[in-house]
């Protein structure tokens, strides 16, 4: 897609985005305040700006009178660029020079990391675990009878070099019937072994050539949500993709309320057939939308953490929640897809990743493996983003993990109006530091109906800075604004008015819910420094940080850095990988490569019990607070407040 700049007059700032996006997407990324409230549906009228030169595609509104329009006004929310643009921001908006400059900044945001297959072609690791044959035999005689089985292994040795080969009961079941349907000519589907000493299998038999249908199932078991994707094993890319809330979320929205409810009488029966019945109606999807064969369907890769591939299983989860923390296994043999009670055909084999201990487990693998972190020279600082939040640390010489509960907030939970990342949801956030008036947007673009994590994390990041809000996160009382207001004891800024919202009633932020974001940060940010400080380095020796989980992808990463969500660094260190889990399990449907290398990774990955290492409180203490009691840790935001500060000096209000 093609790219335009964008000038915004006369903050004189300037920014490159794609085209068809909205001005006020470009103003929030430029770090330019356009006042705005009704989330982008256009009905608040307050980001009016003025096109002095360039293209928009954009209705009138009844918010802008005609005359206005002619003259070149239009509500940023609305307007989609077309071409290279100079806006100007009207006087209402307008700032205090003074101020423009270290009032708000550029959004920043991770590197988007795309798997490239060609890489692993070129480096020799593109070999699907499940490989198709195609086959031409000849047919049986009165000199030359011998059975079905041996016609087709005898072959295969003889064209094929398979000299280690074991055959399936289904697969002799129906090769009677199968070879003859087309003349003899037929595709065997073989699965590799990880280890070239151990014999291949032949898992399907399927008439006439099938080499190009040749299909896997990437499967992410996570606690709130299930994701699948369809990955084609010929060219190596995701067909179709789709993902349900985990069924569990009814039994309760963490690991632990769910070990609870499975030490019930009947519990873990219970789990299982619910997280089966999610998974089933993913698989259901993905072969209704692609259209795919079932028979060409060979394995599915599964990757979750450790309580939700124990109750996938059917394992008891009992000991996961209890000193000293052990799960029942660790690693898993490949598994008939359908004994688990999968809507897959009878030879599909399930692969199930590896768990390191109770809390670190085979969906934090899968990321290590499929982001090549575990391949890298750099000192690599990976984090899982979730209810729990997952930390490993190291590169291809080794590797250190832990793991901590940062509870429901990153996804809303335990915030007044906090809502998961869908339509209606605030997720990005910014504030005139003079009449401290919000500007928003949310997912869709219409108007807004909660918070989402992201949102919330910004919200926060913006209100400290601007001195609304105080390391302790309580508001500063003495702002003259009407949106900081005392509620049923409760003090609380209104985002957005009850008349602009789809709720009709106050979307506002509460000092619990920014007590509940502090401690969420801060077991985060306490468990990256207690791992850091274990395997004796600090973040300034950490060359690359990788960001994983759905939630990670719409952070702003100064914004995080800025409550003290993360250590301080570099940006352009940071990478997105969105859900390394899924990642993991697609890399290992892929090559057989990685699923030889997760085995020893596994075993040589040393975990840390926070819950056991004394340093972990002292930190978490410390880290309960905007950002941290110790702002050193943080000396860009150190020197933009110490400017703002100065700011202020010069320039009183």
């Amino acid at each position: 897609m093609s790219k335009h700049k964008v000038s915004f007059l006369p903050h004189n700032k300037e920014i490159e985005i794609e085209s068809g996006e909205t001005i006020i997407r470009a103003a929030m990324n430029a770090g330019v305040h356009v006042n705005a409230s009704c989330g982008g549906e256009g009905v608040c009228g307050k980001c009016r700006v003025m096109i002095e030169q360039g293209d928009v595609k954009g209705e009138s509104s009844s918010m802008l009178t005609m005359e206005d329009f002619d003259k070149g006004y239009r509500l940023a929310c609305l307007s989609k660029i077309e071409s290279d643009l100079v806006v100007r921001i009207p006087s209402e908006s307008f700032m205090e020079a003074s101020s423009l400059n270290i009032a708000s900044s550029p959004r920043k945001t991770a590197h988007i990391k795309v798997m490239d297959f060609n890489k692993l072609r070129e480096e020799g690791l593109f070999s699907p675990p499940m490989e198709k044959i195609y086959v031409e035999l000849e047919p049986p005689t009165a000199a030359d009878n011998t059975s079905d089985v041996t016609r087709l292994v005898t072959h295969l040795k003889r064209y094929k070099n398979e000299d280690k080969l074991q055959l399936s009961l289904p697969v002799i079941q129906k090769i009677s019937d199968v070879i003859r349907e087309q003349d003899f000519k037929l595709t065997a589907t073989i699965a590799r072994p990880v280890r070239n000493e151990n014999k291949s299998r032949i898992i399907n038999i399927q008439a006439g050539d099938t080499t190009q249908r040749n299909y896997a199932i990437a499967l992410d078991i996570g606690t709130t949500t299930i994701y699948g994707q369809l990955v084609n094993l010929i060219t190596g890319e995701a067909v179709v993709q789709y993902g349900e809330f985990n069924g569990q979320i009814s039994y309760g929205e963490d690991v632990i309320s769910r070990i609870m409810y499975a030490e019930k009488e009947g519990g873990l029966e219970r789990m299982k057939q619910v997280v089966v019945e999610t998974i089933n109606t993913v698989i259901d999807m993905l072969k209704k939308r692609s259209k795919v064969d079932p028979e060409d369907i060979s394995s599915i890769t599964i990757a979750g953490n450790t309580t939700m591939t124990q109750l996938f299983l059917g394992v008891n989860p009992k000991y996961i929640r209890r000193a000293p923390y052990v799960p029942a296994s660790t690693l898993y043999p490949p598994l008939n897809a359908a004994g688990l009670g999968l809507h897959l055909a009878p030879h599909v084999m399930a692969l199930v990743y590896p768990q390191v201990s109770s809390y670190v487990g085979g969906d934090i693998v899968a990321g290590v493996m499929g982001s090549g972190m575990y391949r890298s020279e750099k000192l690599t600082l990976y984090i899982d983003i979730g209810t729990n939040a997952e930390i490993v640390i190291g590169n291809k010489d080794w590797l250190a993990c832990t793991a901590c509960s940062a509870g429901p907030a990153f996804e809303g939970g335990g915030i007044k109006l906090g809502m998961r990342a869908s339509k209606g949801a605030i997720e990005d956030f910014s504030m005139d530091p003079m009449t401290f008036e919000p500007m928003i947007i949310t997912i869709g673009n219409v108007r807004p109906k909660g918070i989402c994590g992201s949102g919330l994390i910004t919200m926060v990041a913006i209100m400290f800075e601007f001195g609304v809000i105080d390391s302790r996160g309580k508001f500063n009382r003495d702002l003259n604004t009407p949106r900081i207001r005392k509620t049923d004891d409760i003090w609380e800024y209104v985002v957005s008015w009850a008349h602009e919202t789809q709720i009709n009633r106050d979307v506002v932020l509460t000092e619990p819910d920014i007590d509940n974001l502090i401690r969420a940060k801060g077991a985060v940010y306490s468990g990256c420094q207690t791992l850091l400080e274990e395997v004796g380095l600090t973040i300034n020796d950490i060359e690359h940080i990788i960001l994983a989980g759905g939630f990670g992808s719409y952070i702003d990463l100064e914004k995080a850095m800025t409550i003290g969500f993360i250590p301080e660094t570099d940006p352009d260190k940071v990478t997105f990988i969105g859900n390394g889990s899924l990642m993991g399990a697609k890399m290992s449907s892929l090559t057989n490569r990685l699923r030889r290398d997760v085995g020893e990774v596994t075993n040589t990955m040393t975990n840390f019990e926070l819950s056991e290492t004394p340093s972990y409180m002292d930190h978490y203490i410390a880290a309960l607070f905007l950002p941290h009691t110790d702002l050193n840790l943080f000396p860009r935001l150190k020197k933009r407040m110490d400017a703002r500060r100065e700011a202020k000096k010069q320039n009183p209000v």
